[in-house]
């Protein structure tokens, strides 16, 4: 990892999964630039999240409370997360922490809980420009509540999808009717719900359906 460039992100937000019950979908946005990524973690991992993002005192300090407290209290402090890997959907992380002497110490993390301490913690967060891409997924802003996602086709041709930031609620037959056995699919059929995935801001989904159609390239080569 030594040399490589980094990219900064910030946490944009959190979405619903409507795939995974019980699971929601991390926002990164890239800085300065128009990628942003999706991670898919769990519920307690969205809730010591969002009580960041909302600004909320809970009554009691949380697990990633404790921790950032501890560290603190001892006066080492989080340098930086590097979200270093991404494979089969999921992203590797590590954590950098510098003590009062200016020694460095490096840990492994799940990247939720490394990005809800670094929240606590003030500390960057970092990726790489190869994850960027294949994991991200490139929003061109045009106007007011309005852009172009960008992408490639099976053929490696560039795509654009028209978005809106509004989001369409989806009811529950709509979202039945779309969410068949994915890798059954054909790649030309896969992009047709990738774009449709990204019209309707569900990075998640999109993320998902990116993936298998990644592996079914790979196959096919």
């Amino acid at each position: 990892m030594e040399g490589e460039k980094r990219i900064k992100l910030s946490v944009m937000g959190l979405s619903y999964n409507q795939i995974h019950e019980g699971a929601y979908a991390l926002i990164l946005a890239e800085d300065g630039g128009c990628y942003r990524i999706p991670i898919v973690i769990g519920a307690p991992e969205a809730q010591s999240i969002a009580i960041i993002i909302e600004r909320i005192i809970p009554p009691r300090p949380l697990t990633h409370d404790l921790f950032a407290g501890f560290a603190h209290a001892f006066g080492i402090v989080l340098k930086d997360v590097f979200i270093y890997n991404y494979s089969n959907g999921v992203f590797s992380a590590t954590m950098t922490f510098v003590d009062s002497n200016g020694t460095e110490v490096e840990l492994d993390s799940r990247t939720s809980d490394a990005i809800a301490i670094a929240m606590r913690a003030d500390a960057p967060i970092y990726t790489t420009e190869d994850i960027l891409h294949t994991a991200g997924f490139r929003l061109d802003k045009e106007g007011p509540g309005i852009g172009t996602a960008s992408g490639h086709n099976s053929s490696g041709d560039r795509i654009e999808i028209r978005w809106k930031e509004s989001r369409t609620p989806i009811n529950p037959e709509e979202r039945s009717n779309r969410t068949p056995k994915l890798h059954i699919l054909a790649i030309e059929e896969l992009e047709r719900m990738l774009q449709q995935a990204v019209d309707r801001e569900e990075y998640e989904r999109a993320a998902e359906i990116k993936e298998i159609i990644e592996a079914k390239r790979k196959k096919d080569c």
